[in-house]
Parts: structure tokens; sequence; C-alpha cells
């Protein structure tokens, strides 16, 4: 495989005599994580672009030698091997200067958003055990409130970045200005991503870097068309799976990542024009976003050079897939994966135009399993809940051991969803095992409301919950965002379901918003429909 992806990427050209010494050496030492890539691109061509930030130009060398002066600075402050440290940034190259520096050092990196509260941020903090803590230098009134609450972290050890911060040694400082130091054998750390936590406490899965990690990572890339040359846009969060995986594996192949500090849809565009973009990260509700801009302004940009657009994090409504290859023609390839299970599934044009919304075939190296509740595994066309094992599964959860249990069976690892195999050899998301609604005794899978509803010509976004029910024991409440000048009735969609749906997958009660409430990530908080407390429409 690893033959075959070298050469249809065409990274062999990117690794020359002295990258194929260091690779060598740091295999030897079993290093495989993201500080390896530096090395081995810093030393084959120290020159080539690595990211491009705000008008600013990082080359693979110096941004390898940027990450060994921070680790040596680190060492000095006390950061040893085993020790974790918050990451609460904004998309910029530090996340990944900074994650590579502790990795070096065998310390782990705990990503977070920098939208996180006072008492999410003292959860996180506490319940990861981190002893420092790096973030925008401007929330640091939020940082000084909450030190008193932190267990393990010190004010001595908190880092702004981006900017000063009175009395705190800003990261240039950090930086020492010894030799370099070599490669060890201990110095690959785990980075922790916590989960978004759409239900409950988030949980930190615990991700090493050994080699099933690059052996899932080079699977992936051998069903798309990534390229070595490639020029990839981060606009997903860095601190969340997909903005992270897709910018690792383009500095795999020694390509160059474009950063955005945040999601804007005309930006976007006019990113991929300057930059000439060739793939990208996206989640559908920043997709959705995208395309409901009008056609004048798509047409003002060229986007020719897009390659792929990789589109995962929530479920694909199929008229959007559609909407986007009409636009920027068969580009879009639709991932299923989790923070959990790396990357399980995906969906190229032709499975997304033959079957809009599928999430398409296993990757090479994935065995899944759909199993129903006495954990048998269901027969094709049959709804089961969906078990994977592969080299990307996470260690488990950060001191949570039931979590990870809960989560496994016989090796195989589930996150919840539910889905279904067609007779095409296709996987489809059908919904999450929490969010399945039992009305009358029939089992109801909410997705398929959802993705009926986005075929409705005035519906924007859609999201269906069960809520109780004296009589059925639960029913359906249908929450809606018409589109921008459109207008529909609870009438007009509930005739709109009627027409392909059986009686018990019609929502009773409607209600339309102007928007629906969902994370950073783009994942629809159902928690917060759950508890909204107006009068729907009958």
């Amino acid at each position: 495989m690893y033959t075959r992806v070298a050469w249809q990427t065409g990274i062999w050209r990117n690794v020359n005599a002295r990258g194929i010494v260091v690779s060598t050496t740091l295999l030897a030492k079993g290093a495989s994580g993201p500080s390896a890539i530096f090395r081995i691109h810093g030393a084959s061509h120290p020159e080539r672009p690595a990211f491009i930030f705000e008008g600013r130009t990082h080359t693979y060398g110096d941004f390898n030698d940027r990450i060994d002066r921070l680790a040596a600075g680190l060492r000095k402050r006390g950061i040893r091997k085993g020790d974790s440290a918050v990451l609460m940034l904004k998309n910029r190259p530090e996340c990944i200067e900074i994650g590579s520096a502790l990795s070096r050092l065998g310390a782990s990196g705990v990503s977070v958003s920098w939208r996180s509260t006072p008492a999410e941020l003292t959860y996180l903090v506490n319940h990861s055990g981190s002893s420092a803590v790096f973030f925008e230098h401007e929330l640091w009134p939020t940082i000084r409130a909450t030190l008193p609450d932190f267990k393990l972290l010190a004010e001595s050890n908190c880092f702004p970045v981006g900017g000063d911060v009175p009395g705190r040694p800003s990261l240039e400082e950090l930086h020492d200005v010894g030799e370099p130091g070599p490669a060890r054998k201990d110095e690959e750390g785990t980075v922790v991503i916590y989960t978004s936590g759409t239900t409950g406490k988030p949980k930190g899965a615990v991700r090493k870097f050994a080699s099933g990690q690059l052996e899932g990572f080079f699977a992936f890339i051998g069903e798309t068309p990534m390229r070595a040359d490639d020029r990839h846009l981060t606009i997903c969060p860095l601190y969340h799976s997909t903005g992270l995986g897709f910018a690792g594996m383009t500095m795999i192949l020694g390509g160059t990542v474009v950063i955005l500090r945040e999601f804007d849809p005309e930006l976007t565009l006019r990113t991929i024009e300057r930059e000439r973009i060739t793939t990208l990260a996206i989640v559908p509700t920043m997709l959705h976003r995208w395309m409901a801009l009008p056609d004048a302004v798509f047409a003002k940009y060229d986007t020719s050079s897009l390659r792929a657009i990789f589109c995962g994090g929530a479920q694909l409504p199929g008229p959007l897939a559609l909407r986007t290859m009409e636009r920027l023609g068969p580009v879009l390839y639709n991932f299923y994966g989790a923070t959990e299970t790396g990357l399980v599934t995906v969906a190229n044009p032709a499975e997304l135009r033959a079957a809009p919304g599928t999430i398409g075939h296993a990757v090479p190296g994935n065995d899944i399993r759909l199993l129903d509740e006495s954990g048998h595994e269901v027969k094709r066309g049959d709804v089961g809940e969906l078990f994977v094992k592969n080299s990307m599964i996470v260690e488990g959860y950060h001191a949570d051991a039931d979590a990870t249990r809960a989560s496994m069976r016989d090796g195989y690892f589930s996150v919840g969803d539910l889905a279904m195999q067609d007779d095409a050899g296709r996987y489809h998301i059908v919904g999450r095992q929490r969010d399945m609604v039992i009305s009358g005794g029939v089992n109801i899978y909410p997705a398929e409301i959802e993705e009926t509803l986005h075929q409705h010509p005035a519906v924007s976004q859609a999201a269906v919950i069960g809520v109780p029910d004296d009589e059925w024991g639960e029913r359906l409440r249908a929450f809606i965002v018409l589109k921008s000048g459109a207008t529909a009735s609870a009438s007009d969609l509930r005739g709109h379901c009627r027409a392909v749906l059986s009686g018990p997958k019609v929502p009773k009660e409607w209600v339309f918003l102007d928007a629906l409430p969902s994370n950073p990530t783009g994942k629809i908080l159902k928690r917060e429909l759950r508890a909204w407390d107006g009068v729907p429409t009958g």
C-alpha cells in the first residue's frame, strides 16, 4: 500500500537522500508522530512552504527549528515526559508548533475550544491533569479568573499566544536559543482531543501516533485525489479532529497548509482563488452556509484549482451534496469517522451522485460490523449500531475506563451511530442510538425524516427529535429553518413528508427558528432543542 500511495501522490519526489536518512533514524527509534513529519521534510526540502497564515509563509525547515527550540524552552520551564498541556487557541500555525514541541518532550497536547466557558475550562484542565496552558492572549481574563480552580496548573505555566500579557512570557520568549536536540526514542507524546460533548460532559480521546496511525492515513489518502503538491485550506477548528487530521495528512505528503483563523463563506472563495487551493475539509453546517451564497458571488471567483472537498463530522444532506457538485464539479468526498475511530468510510463523487448523503465504502483496513442490541450482525438493508476495528482506534478515554468499556465490543469500537448498508454495499448513517425515537412501538430514525425535509425547496435546515407523549411514548417534533425569502407552513411540510414517509414518521409538531443551535464543529445540539419550551405548531 505504501508504495502505491507514494507513487500515486508523488510523495517520493518530496523526500531526498537526507530525508531518507532521517526517516530511517526515526523509524528505528519508533517515532512516527506529527513532530517526525517536520524532521523529515525539514531535512529533505527545508525551503518548501509548510504553512501560510495571514500573509506569512513558514517553511518546513524554519518550522522544524522552531519546534526544537520551543521544546528546549519548555523543558527549561519544567515540562517533562508524561505531562499534559492545554491548547486553547484559534486557528494558527502555533497550534501545530506547540503540539509538536510537546510531542518531542514526550508530553501530551490537550486541544480544547477557545470558546470554552470558565466552568468548561476548569473541567477540561482538571480532568486532563494539565500543568500548563497555551491560550489566545485576549482570553487572559478567562484564564486568570479560573486559575484558583485549577488543581495542577499554576500562573507561571500560563503562556499567551498571538500577543502580550503583562507578566507572562510570550511564545517567542519561550524559544531556547541553544542547538536543536536529536530525535529521542521517547519523544512521541500523545494528543488528547475532547469530544464535542453534545450530551453530558465531554470525554478525552487519547491518541498515540504509532505506525498504525500512519497506515490509516495512507489508506484514506489512497482513496482520494490528495497529492504531494497540495495546497490545503484549513477552515475547520484545529482543536477538532477534522481540521487537525486533514492538515496532518497534507503535511505527511509535504504539501502546504493555508490557515484561516475562522470560517467565512466568501473569504473561503477568495482564498481558493488567491492561493490556488486544491483541497479543503469542511463540516456540513459550514458547507450549507457556503452554498447559500448567491450565484453572483460564486461567479466572481476562480475555483478551478479544487480537486477535493472533504466533508464530515455530521450528517450530510443529500440535496446539499448535489448542490455542491452542481456548483463546483465532481470534487465532493463525504467521509465518516470520529475522534475515537479515525477515518472509517469515504464516499467519492460517483457514489454521492448515485446515493446522495451516503458515507460510501469502507476505507481499506477498516472492519465494520452493524450489530443489533444482542450483538448479532444485521442483514443488509437493516439498521444496526456501527462498530469498527482498525489501526486508528484511540487508546481509550482519558480517566474514564467505564466509558471506554461501554464503547467496545470484542475489540470493535462504537460512538453510538446507527447505520445500514444498501444493496450496492454503500453505508448510510441513519442517526445515533440516543437520538432514535420509539413511537407506538415503532423505531424511528430522525435522519431519514431530516433528509426528506431537506429535499423541500423552502427548507434550509431541519432537525427532528422525540418528545414525551402519554399515548405513543414519544411523538416527533421538527425544527425548521427556512431559506432566505422562502415560505412554507407546517401544513406544507407535513404534506411533503406524507408523500414519501409512512404515517408514524411524519412529525406531529413543527417549530420554525431563525437558526438551529450548533457547536463550533457544526453538530446540531439536540439537547438544546429538547430543552426548548415554546409552543409548537400542531
